[in-house]
Parts: structure tokens; sequence; C-alpha cells
């Protein structure tokens, strides 16, 4: 019984310096947050408190109206923290992969499939919508590799559709805040099983190409790589 009490209080104090560090972490970027918190909770009790007095019962609808106050709160502090937090990400290379990790369950992701020397590259995510793939970098240059990496897909899983993304601000583009849901929005084509068969057709692929044997040594004089080897992602 101790132990469980004391699992249950290490697991509390967690949760509470979680959430110490992400009031923290926003504050940084929204100083106006406390205030805004504050205004939630105190206005939202405030109202439930005036209809308890018209209505006689200000005890039941103030606790009812604490309870309210501090969902409003927290769904107003989860907001701003998801804004902050993307707004600290924007710009920065690997954001796209970081929103991808967290996009939830029935998705596999798999950062920098393919990359050029300026440091443009395209993650994948293979879920039930078939493969996503995304691109972060100089549009210009990106569309490049996207065209290479869905060429690439299209012959290895011809049956499953393939999507692309690039992320940015600009037209065309889909913004780093609005990459999960954009994903979540394109229509489920595959079952399970699918994406699983998807997935590890994938993953060989991968592995085959990983445990290829390469040549020993420099490369003799006169010897050229062969038209369409794999390119250095």
């Amino acid at each position: 019984m101790a132990r469980k009490e004391t699992a249950a209080d290490a697991a509390n104090a967690g949760r509470l310096k979680q959430i110490a560090l992400t009031y923290q972490m926003t504050r940084k970027a929204d100083k106006t947050i406390g205030l805004v918190l504050a205004a939630v909770g105190i206005g939202t009790l405030g109202v439930f408190l005036a209809i308890g007095f018209l209505i006689g019962h200000p005890v039941y609808l103030g606790i009812f109206g604490l309870l309210v106050a501090l969902l409003a709160t927290a769904v107003v502090f989860g907001r701003r923290a998801e804004r902050a937090a993307f707004g600290q990400m924007e710009g920065q290379p690997g954001a796209a992969a970081a929103v991808l990790d967290n996009i939830g369950r029935g998705w596999t992701t798999t950062p920098a499939v393919a990359m050029n020397r300026s440091q443009d590259v395209v993650h994948r995510a293979v879920g039930k919508a078939g493969i996503v793939l995304v691109a972060e970098g100089n549009p210009n240059r990106v569309k490049t590799l996207l065209a290479a990496e869905k060429k690439k897909m299209n012959r290895i899983v011809a049956d499953v559709p393939v999507h692309d993304v690039i992320v940015g601000n600009g037209e065309g583009q889909v913004e780093l805040k609005k990459l999960r849901t954009t994903l979540l929005k394109f229509p489920r084509v595959l079952t399970g099983p699918q994406v699983t068969a998807t997935n590890d057709r994938l993953r060989a692929l991968g592995d085959l190409m990983s445990n290829m044997p390469l040549p020993k040594g420099p490369m003799p004089k006169g010897m050229r790589l062969p038209k369409g080897g794999p390119r250095g992602r």
C-alpha cells in the first residue's frame, strides 16, 4: 500500500513539475499568459457565482463554477502553450519531424528520408491515408527532393497513395502549426493490415540499402557511378 502511495505521489510531483516547466516556456513567448489565465478562471467562476446568487444556490453553483473555471483555464493554457511551442519551433531545422513524431497513434514516421547539401529535408509518414512526404527547406529546392522521393514511393508501393506537403508560410504551403491537422484530414483509404504491409515493405527496402556491400578502398580511376544509382540522403 505504501509503495502505491509513493508511486502516486511521485507521478503527481512529475506532472506538477511538467506543468511548471510548460508554463515557464510559454511565458517566455507569451508575456500575458498569467493575466489571461487569471481572467479566464476568475471570470468563469464569477459568472457561476452570480447565477447562483440569482437563483438562491450560490454554494452549489460556486462549486460547479470552480470546476468549470479550472477546466476552462486548462483548455486556454493548453492552446496558448501549443501556440508558443510552435512559435519557437517555426523555422528551426527538424521542426516538422518533431510535429510528425507526435501526430498520434496509427502513424509511423521516418525523419530525413531524403536530404541535400543545403539541409533541405523530406520526412515520411505512413498511416491509413497512405504515404505522406513532408518537406521543409527552400520551396524551390525541396520540390526536386519531393519529386524524386515520390517517384521512388510510386515504384515501390504503387498501390498506395502518396501525398506531398511543403511546410512553410508561403502560397501552397502548410504552416507548421497546421501540419498535424492537414495529415489527419487526408481521406483514410488503407486498412490496418495494409498500413503494416506498407511499413514492412519500406522497412525492408531501408534494411536492404543499409546492408548493401560497398567496395573498400579508393574508387578506381576512371570509374563512374552508374546513372540512377542511390543518392546521398
